[in-house]
């Protein structure tokens, strides 16, 4: 085809979709939002029969490509928005790189994507040799750029850039060795992300010059304008709603992946987002036998309607539901900037992930060529060689009573609280799986023994110990105070050590049992209990970062409370207040301490990040010591969402 026919058959694609964002004008939240039959309806009840399927759980860890035209100038994620922001690194790189957005903005970044190294065949056969179960394509970045074979959005993979079908090819090469497929859909947030591309300088010899995401010849890429106001993660505009939902059907229906990943909780709140999962799950259903053995993915606790996804995050917990980790090995794309991370960060994640009922997806910076860097290949080597001989600890495996002994205190659970804290063979996780427990050591201790305070004595009989990955016998000991094994000079592994556990009803040993964290009061005798302190009571309550407030987030459900272990120093008064952020008015709170309540309103703050500091009243607090201190609802009537970073206790003069 010549570069006229293209142009011509482009620009009438266009028209099309000119013409249907036109008739959507009148479009009503919810309305067409057609599911596939079958079991599950658009609800929060409905979708409380889903179960994980049982490969996702054995999965445990896997592979994504975090991939497309963003990767193209190696600068790192969200190019294509921060090229429109005047000041920005991105803007001053793209001036100086490629010229001025109001003449070359992203669309012409796109066809200098050529992929012209990928071998998915190559790089798949790499990543089933690292031990990933389950590899993950990118869809649609907040780019609006389509990877996959789309009849509804022209600006995809096979019509520019590389002219490939990249989800399908992945897919082929997935399922030739035997990966589970999935893919990422970033497209709900594209919408208010892209509005950035209708502006224009504001100082400067180009000010109130429009960017040329103003041009309406673009608009089926970088959107129509947002009406004021609409500005959140996902648009309140129905017309995007209704676009989003097909162009994800089409995706789901043309691909059948075994995973679907969202950046983001529900998309737009419930109905258009819950009718997407429900049309996922029966479609996959109708195919199993009427068992959905599909994976959805969100930002958003679960309550075993699918499975939670924390952002570079971690849980400090066993969770009940199955969760995920995802997060990369550098930035999300390419980034000439970053450093990656050791292999031996990838190898700990994953074990601790798995002590807690997790998985990790990992991003594998991709070159935008589709090559892999040396040290990234040397990367995948080294895991290959890790879950060669540690991966019957981790594959297929469940959690324990516990998961494991820490050195590292304080870790909050939640999305983005990952850190580069360095493990130790003093740290410990377990598993479980065919009758044995695995205790798995961060490292080789250069001791050369091993000791598992949670299998003292008083945890039960042991009646063999063996050494995961090795022939070797190994001498081994349970005292009062630890299981100490004795281990071969030769280290299996530098990353792990993995002890096989067989024994008769074996239970953590109570002293053992890592104490809970105390607050205690400041050198003025005020008490500041932070979120990522508190225990959470109930399935949907998380810690979560919201801007630069760490919260308790999710709480919208008034049977679930969250407590804190205070040491009061003596028997007195305290002045209380909270500090909440919500969008509702007149949510009643209770709090509770050594037999004494006050009861609190929380007014609306203006927004989810919007955090502000309410008063409560007095408290009396009549017994010094170790207490717990619990706040709840005060009743389901008077109940509405809130997100709470601290407590604080004053002493009343």
């Amino acid at each position: 085809m010549n570069h006229l026919t293209l142009n011509l058959s482009l620009t009438l694609l266009f028209l099309l979709g000119a013409c249907s964002i036109m008739l959507a004008d009148d479009v009503k939240p919810g309305e067409n939002l057609p599911i596939a039959p079958g079991p599950f309806r658009p609800t929060m009840d409905s979708l409380e029969q889903y179960q994980c399927p049982q490969w996702f759980r054995d999965a445990k860890f896997g592979i994504w490509a975090h991939w497309g035209p963003q990767a193209v100038p190696m600068e790192g994620d969200w190019y294509a928005r921060k090229i429109y922001e005047q000041g920005s690194d991105d803007y001053n790189y793209h001036l100086a790189h490629y010229g001025h957005p109001s003449k070359f903005g992203y669309k012409d970044i796109i066809p200098l994507w050529k992929a012209e190294k990928w071998d998915p065949d190559r790089l798949m056969s790499l990543y089933k040799k690292a031990g990933a179960q389950y590899f993950v394509s990118t869809g649609s970045h907040h780019d609006n750029f389509f990877l996959w074979n789309s009849k509804l959005n022209r600006w995809n993979a096979v019509n520019m850039g590389p002219h490939r079908d990249v989800v399908g090819d992945w897919q082929q090469a997935a399922k030739k060795y035997g990966l589970y497929f999935g893919v990422s859909e970033h497209l709900g947030a594209s919408f208010t992300w892209f509005q950035e591309s209708h502006g224009s300088d504001k100082t400067g010899p180009l000010a109130g010059v429009p960017y040329d995401g103003a041009n309406p010849a673009f608009a089926d890429l970088y959107h129509f304008p947002a009406k004021p106001g609409d500005t959140g993660w996902y648009s309140n505009d129905p017309r995007w709603q209704q676009q989003w939902f097909q162009e994800i059907r089409e995706l789901v229906d043309n691909y059948h992946p075994d995973l679907l990943y969202s950046d983001g909780p529900v998309p737009f709140g419930n109905e258009v987002g819950l009718s997407m999962i429900a049309h996922l799950y029966n479609s996959n259903a109708a195919a199993n036998g009427g068992v959905a053995q599909v994976v959805y993915n969100c930002k958003q606790p679960s309550g075993g309607r699918w499975v939670q996804d924390l952002e570079r995050g971690v849980m400090n917990k066993i969770d009940r539901y199955p969760w995920q980790t995802d997060t990369s090995i550098g930035d999300w794309y390419y980034n000439r900037h970053w450093k990656f991370r050791p292999v031996n960060w990838t190898i700990h994640t994953l074990v601790d992930n798995v002590s807690k009922n997790g998985n990790l997806l990992l991003n594998v910076v991709l070159r935008p060529d589709g090559s892999l860097d040396p040290e990234v290949e040397q990367m995948l080597a080294d895991l290959a060689d890790w879950s060669a001989t540690q991966g019957e600890a981790i594959y297929g495996t469940r959690p324990w009573l516990v998961y494991g002994e820490d050195t590292i205190k304080s870790k909050k659970s939640g999305s983005f609280s990952e850190s580069d804290d360095h493990y130790t063979a003093n740290d410990i996780r377990f598993t479980m799986k065919n009758g044995n427990l695995y205790a798995i050591a961060m490292g080789w201790p250069t001791d050369g023994k091993m000791t598992v305070r949670n299998l003292a004595a008083s945890a039960g009989k042991i009646a063999e110990v063996t050494l995961v990955g090795s022939t070797a016998s190994v001498k081994w000991e349970q005292t009062d105070s630890a299981l100490v094994v004795t281990l071969p000079e030769q280290a299996v592994s530098k990353y792990t050590c993995a002890l096989r556990i067989t024994g008769a009803d074996l239970k953590p040993a109570p002293s053992a049992q890592t104490e809970a964290f105390v607050t205690s009061p400041g050198p003025d005798g005020t008490l500041t209990l932070e979120a990522e302190h508190a225990n959470l009571h109930g399935d949907e309550l998380t810690i979560e970062t919201r801007g630069s407030h760490t919260n308790i987030g999710y709480w919208d459900n008034p049977s679930e409370s969250a407590s804190w272990n205070v040491n009061f120093p003596a028997p007195g008064r305290y002045k209380v207040s909270i500090e909440t952020a919500t969008i509702y008015a007149g949510t009643a709170l209770q709090l509770e301490v050594a037999g004494s309540t006050i009861e609190g309103i929380v007014s609306e703050t203006g927004s989810w990040d919007d955090f502000r500091v309410v008063a409560m009243g007095g408290i009396e607090v009549k017994q010094a010591g170790r207490q717990i201190l619990t706040i709840r609802p005060k009743e389901a009537s008077s109940w509405h969402a809130i997100n709470l970073a601290r407590v604080i206790l004053a002493p009343a003069e």
